[in-house]
Formats: structure tokens, sequence, C-alpha cells
């Protein structure tokens, strides 16, 4: 088969499409025939090498695909060859195949074509399990989601509106903020333009977020705690603007408040097992009912993953990157 590899650490170049030997799937897996994937921040930090898959992983990049089911390993029990899947994966999705457990395994949702799908696993388990299980956002809460328009940005507004929450984003141009808008985003900031403690604070009455889903880190650390309100919980899930800040507890113990830093990659499998099957029950049939959608930016072809990566890091894109095979 052919898979994307990545011989050496570097720029978008790095990504190689090369033929390597197939995958054999283990017990309680499955091998999936690859339709698509889906490019992802962490896959863009794999190529610079500053994210190691976690051990027995597939050294080839790609957290997420659909397909079709193409063999069964030992003990894999509740799917059949030729099932219409998508799957949640620690990597090697940037290929034409892949061993998957199957317990990240999710059936494509009616009505989306099996390419969409790939769009999903990834950021609707990474929304799923730190706004809802980690955060428990309620409804008439309010969400603040830095980075609105990301592919993680657009599934977590739609989820927030579906279960009746407010939603405050922050996005770099109006053409984002009009994405966000159509998804039903209540406040809007434009990052370059305004001050988010601000924004919020006035759009609230002064009540402020609840609940604050933050990919950039150190640099927003300050600024989303003045943000929280009372018994607000600050969810941390990237460090694109650094890993270390001062953090004044006073004013966190003033707000009776949470903070909390979660990844999805190196989770064991029984917790990822535990957030896929709940994302099924809670979020596949908004999903089929057509409440919520993938926002996909476009689709290249796999051979193309260099390109792709060159529009994540350029943060051009709107919603999900596809890499089609």
């Amino acid at each position: 088969m052919r898979a994307i590899t990545i011989p050496e650490p570097g720029g978008p170049d790095a990504l190689v499409w090369a033929e390597v030997p197939d995958p054999v799937p283990g017990e309680g897996e499955v091998l999936v025939e690859v339709a698509a994937s889906a490019v992802n921040r962490a896959d863009v930090l794999q190529r610079q090498g500053f994210y190691d898959p976690p051990p027995g992983a597939s050294r080839y990049p790609g957290l997420e695909c659909s397909g079709r089911i193409a063999a069964l390993g030992p003990g894999a029990a509740g799917w059949a060859v030729g099932d219409e899947v998508c799957a949640l994966l620690a990597g090697g999705g940037y290929a034409e195949k892949v061993a998957v457990p199957v317990g990240q395994l999710l059936p494509v949702p009616k009505g989306l074509d099996p390419a969409e799908a790939a769009a999903l696993p990834e950021v609707v388990s990474t929304v799923w399990s730190n706004v809802f299980q980690v955060a428990h956002l309620r409804p008439g809460e309010t969400l603040l989601v830095h980075g609105g328009s990301s592919g993680i940005g657009t599934m977590a507004i739609q989820l927030a509106k579906a279960v009746g929450a407010k939603v405050a984003v922050t996005a770099g141009s109006a053409e984002k903020l009009a994405a966000c808008r159509a998804l039903g985003a209540d406040i809007l900031v434009n990052y370059r333009e305004q001050d988010f403690v601000a924004e919020v604070a006035a759009a609230t009455d002064g009540r402020n977020a609840d609940v604050i889903l933050d990919v950039i880190g150190a640099k927003y650390l300050e600024r989303n705690l003045d943000t929280l309100a009372v018994n607000g919980r600050l969810v941390v899930i990237g460090m694109q603007g650094g890993a270390k800040a001062e953090l004044n507890l006073g004013k966190l113990l003033t707000k009776r408040a949470a903070i909390a830093a979660t990844s999805l990659r190196a989770r064991p499998l029984d917790e990822k097992t535990a957030i896929v099957a709940s994302v099924r029950e809670h979020v596949w049939p908004l999903i089929e009912s057509g409440r919520v959608r993938p926002v996909i930016d476009r689709a290249l072809p796999m051979a193309q993953a260099p390109e792709a990566h060159r529009l994540m890091e350029s943060s051009a894109h709107i919603g999900k990157i596809l890499l089609t095979v």
C-alpha cells in the first residue's frame, strides 16, 4: 500500500507519499481501506518532530479516517467486512489502509458521504469529551471557543447550540466570524481588533463565560481567567500560544473556577472506547438528523498532503481539510 511517511522532520515537503508494508490487524482490530483522512494541528507538530505517536501506534500521521472494513482481526466482534465506518486513530490515517481497534470505530452517519465522515471522529471526540464530559456545559450557559472557525471550533459551536447554550467565539477575520455566525455563534470577537475579555463581559452583562475551550495555552491563560464566570471551567487543549504562564491562584479561588488540560491521542484504549461510545450515543443522532454537520473547507488527494499542511499552517481555512484516497 501507499502512505504518507516522514523520513525526516521538517516543513510540509517532509511528507512523502511512498510504498510501505500493509498493516495487519491485531487482536480486537479491523483493517480499514481508507476513503479519506483529515488534517489536524497534531499532524503538523508530528511532521515537525514535536509530537511523536504513542508507543505501539502507526508512525504515519493521521488521527481520523473513513472507509470500508476490509478484514477482521482476531476477536474483532460487532463489525463485518464491507461495513462503512469512520474511526478515531492514534496514527496512520494518511494511508490507503489502517488497523483500528474496534472500540474506536463509528458507523458512517446516515446522510453523509463516506469521505465526509473523515471530518468527524477527532473533532467530535475532542469537543464532546472536553466541553461536555470534562467541563459539563449545561443549557443556558455561555461557552467561549477560541478559534471558532477551525474544525474544533465549528463543531463546538454546533454542539453547544444543540444543547441550548450561548456561544462566543474568537476568530481573525470578518469571513471567519461570518461562518461562525452562520453556525449559530451569538458573540463574535475579531481577536486582531478586539479584546475578548471586554467583549464577552459586555455581551453577557458581566456574567462572563461558564466554559472556555482554549487551543492557545499560555498566551491566553491570564485573560481566560479574567473571562471565566464564577464557577467557570477552562479546558486547555492546545499550546499554539506557548506552554508556560503564571497563574493567579487568588483569582482562581475567588471565582471558584477550575482549569483542566487534556489530550486525546495518548489516552488508553478503554478511555477512547468510552468517549467514542458516548459520541455514538449522544452526537450521532444530531448528525443524522442534520442538526450538526461537518464543516469542510476542501478535499485534496492524499499525495497533496504537503499542500494541505501549508493550508493548515496558513490558517486560511474554515473547518476541516480532507485528504482523499
